[in-house]
């Protein structure tokens, strides 16, 4: 008998320890952490306390999860009263920026938007390349990662050298008029593999609050 019959014996006649409970007392294996020998009922104590260890650990990383979602969700919920409460379009900017910078401690922030009355004054209403428009287009979800997209490095003016990881958040209603990149010296802050959910969901908020202004 092979050992992979046996284990489909045991499988399928799980009673038999039942109806032998000596063999249970007579078993020994080895330990799982050492050389000698145990009782079988001993080995699956240690297995089912690294399985609580395990369980134990799960739930640790879920209630983290838990908590940095409810603190993520907190912010979100601050920027978009602050957004609907703003009384103009300066007051919208600068609420915007105030909470990327403090609330979500983005340090580099760039918004370029295409449709509406440009202003010269304002740097949110700079050339903007085909190139960039594209990208903004294309993207169905914010991008992540190391490097900067089309010419956008300019965007950030003397610490564009600095930055090592950016995010970039297209802006749209029914068509595509913006987009909002966000950089930070960390590499780590921003990195293609990260959830984007949270980044998706403050792209519609901000490209909601923006497309009041932009007639």
């Amino acid at each position: 008998m092979t050992a992979e019959e046996v284990a489909q014996f045991f499988k399928t006649h799980p009673q038999f320890f039942d109806q032998h409970p000596q063999l249970l007392e007579a078993i020994f294996v080895p330990h799982p952490y050492g050389g000698r020998a145990i009782p079988l009922s001993e080995r699956q104590i240690l297995a089912l306390r690294d399985k609580v260890r395990l369980l134990e650990g799960k739930l640790a990383e879920l209630l983290q999860f838990g908590e940095e979602n409810d603190a993520i969700g907190e912010k979100m919920h601050r920027l978009c009263l602050a957004l609907l409460f703003s009384a103009d379009w300066s007051s919208l900017l600068s609420l915007l920026y105030l909470h990327l910078r403090e609330d979500f401690a983005v340090p580099h922030v760039a918004l370029r938007l295409w449709r509406g009355a440009a202003r010269a004054d304002m740097p949110e209403f700079g050339a903007v390349s085909a190139h960039s428009r594209e990208l903004a287009q294309s993207l169905a979800n914010p991008y992540c990662g190391s490097h900067t997209m089309a010419d956008t490095a300019g965007w950030f003016g003397e610490a564009s050298s600095h930055l090592r990881s950016f995010s970039y958040l297209p802006l749209r209603d029914s068509e595509t008029f913006g987009l909002l990149a966000l950089a930070s010296e960390d590499p780590h802050r921003f990195y293609p593999e990260m959830g984007t959910v949270y980044l998706k969901r403050l792209s519609d908020l901000i490209g909601a609050a923006i497309a009041r202004y932009l007639k």
